[in-house]
């Protein structure tokens, strides 16, 4: 049944792919190659580059000219992964032809760009529009969500994303966009409390959203080897962690009688609740790390949107305007 399931969704319509470099080859064009998606073009700038696609992905066409696809009118679907200074730009164009647009992030560089592009978006009719922020689609992320909107009483959180040096880019637009989203995507709009910048594109910010108060620590300053990502969420009924997006666990709070904590009187063990663990044992799609990161469901989405099927987009251009103007006051 799941294999007729599979080979039975299948896609109408043409797609484009605009760049090539490790992130996509890693993340992003082994998603659309389990799912078959017909790719008639791939746009690089470099044509050496360009003469090696077309030996390797048999039936596409690769091109260094932007307008081979825009003015092509069977491509309904544009993917962009690929110098992140230069996103503002490709989206623009793909936005002017109306076609529809996936976009890794960051899609542009200030507030003031995305009301360009949204702008644009309004304008040209272009249909469906996502941003790659692909954690809002990881499982963990995604149950997350759905516990804390059940709490009635949110206390404190902490974020921490620790990676290596980041010379080749902007860390703050290309690296912590993640943590940062991540905390607005589950917290809502925060304002600034306190500023400490502790190295060179090196943070800890204490931020105030409507119901909760949380610090987030931003590094380069560690290893790209040992870089992490943890989230620690406070609540009256418990602790939720977070982990890479893998492991996600809640430890009830110990009850208290009359003022005195149980616990003190009498010991007891810890429960944990394990409610998502990636164990790395069965090799199966959703046991991969581009499923359990969100790749997998982002890309998804996208195509069935622009197939006409039923898709919850979660990253349209509007919806990271709380994270960009966040970015903008650090």
């Amino acid at each position: 049944m799941r294999t007729e399931r599979y080979l039975n969704e299948t896609c109408r319509c043409q797609y484009a792919f605009v760049g090539m470099g490790q992130h996509s080859l890693t993340n992003l064009y082994p998603v659309l190659h389990y799912l078959q998606v017909p790719l008639k073009y791939i746009c690089v700038t470099s044509e050496r580059k360009a003469r090696l696609i077309e030996g390797k992905f048999k039936g596409t066409r690769a091109t260094t000219r932007l307008d081979d696809i825009l003015n092509d009118e069977d491509v309904k679907g544009v993917l962009v992964a690929a110098s992140p200074k230069a996103h503002f730009s490709l989206a623009s164009h793909v936005l002017r032809s109306g076609k529809s647009l996936f976009i890794e992030k960051p899609p542009c560089q200030s507030v003031v760009q995305l009301r360009e592009l949204i702008a644009l978006q309004q304008a040209s009719g272009s249909r469906v529009v996502m941003v790659g922020l692909q954690q809002r689609s990881a499982p963990a992320v995604q149950m997350l969500r759905r516990r804390l909107k059940r709490e009635r009483h949110l206390l404190n959180y902490d974020l921490h994303y620790l990676t290596g040096a980041y010379p080749e880019g902007d860390a703050l637009l290309d690296l912590y966009i993640h943590p940062i989203d991540l905390a607005t995507w589950l917290f809502g709009k925060a304002e600034i409390i306190s500023y400490l910048e502790i190295d060179e594109h090196s943070y800890i910010l204490t931020l105030r959203h409507q119901h909760i108060v949380g610090t987030i620590e931003l590094s380069t300053c560690h290893s790209w080897q040992a870089a992490q990502q943890s989230l620690t969420v406070h609540t009256r009924s418990g602790t939720y962690r977070l982990k890479q997006c893998e492991e996600l666990s809640f430890v009830p709070k110990q009850p208290v009688i009359s003022g005195i904590p149980v616990e003190k009187t009498r010991p007891r063990r810890q429960s944990v609740e394990y409610l998502y663990r990636h164990d790395g044992f069965s090799p199966t799609l959703a046991g991969n790390s581009i499923y359990t990161q969100g790749f997998f469901q982002e890309i998804t989405t996208f195509i069935n949107a622009v197939e006409g099927k039923k898709a919850n987009l979660l990253t349209d251009l509007q919806s990271i305007a709380t994270t960009l103007k966040l970015i903008e006051n650090i």
